[in-house]
């Protein structure tokens, strides 16, 4: 009996975890002659404040980044 378990960070909707669950579900019973039947997936979602990557939590890595307002006086002084 396959036991898959996928994490994704942050969150997908239940019709995107159904699609995962079918196709992954597919996969095993092409390849491997799996019982769909036999098949179980787990899909853990983990928060972005919960997922470090490259020395920094996911939420502070895909923040937006404030814009630096250019100097109006700059500007005209060209």
């Amino acid at each position: 009996m396959p036991f898959v378990s996928i994490r994704i960070s942050g969150s997908a909707t239940k019709d995107q975890k159904a699609g995962i669950v079918a196709d992954v579900t597919q996969s095993l019973v092409e390849r491997l002659g799996k019982n769909p039947a036999a098949v179980q997936i787990v899909i853990e979602e983990v928060s972005t404040e919960n997922y470090g990557a490259g020395g920094q939590l996911l939420v502070d890595r895909d923040a937006p980044k404030p814009q630096l307002q250019e100097d109006a006086h700059a500007e005209s002084s060209q």
